[in-house]
């Protein structure tokens, strides 16, 4: 009887833990790599809808991220600061390219990959 019970409550937590949302990621790229190159850190980075890039001011400033298309998703204002960062969540999947203005005819694009 007591098996019973207690195989009966694991069927409920199971059935109920596989409707459950998966919780949003936070991750981060850096702005300028570790190495002083002029670079996202990293540069492609693929993440869930409803997760969030942290952005964060890392070395040869300044710095920002313009999003192709994404106006919403841009942050044109510099970051001047090492340290100051700001986040953007993604809601839609899809590919998001983007580029550091100052820097972007020195190469520092990336791309986010939305799945």
């Amino acid at each position: 009887m007591a098996a019973s019970a207690l195989l009966g409550a694991l069927l409920v937590l199971v059935s109920f833990s596989s409707v459950l949302p998966a919780e949003a990621a936070t991750v981060e790229v850096k702005l300028g790599t570790d190495g002083g190159m002029l670079a996202f850190e990293p540069s492609v980075i693929t993440i869930s809808k409803g997760d969030t890039i942290h952005f964060v001011n890392n070395k040869l400033a300044p710095h920002n991220a313009v999003f192709d298309g994404h106006e919403e998703l841009s942050h044109i204002d510099l970051a001047f600061a090492p340290g100051e960062s700001w986040d953007e969540t993604f809601d839609q999947a899809g590919s998001y390219d983007y580029w550091c203005e100052p820097h972007r005819g020195a190469g520092m694009v990336g791309k986010v990959i939305v799945e």
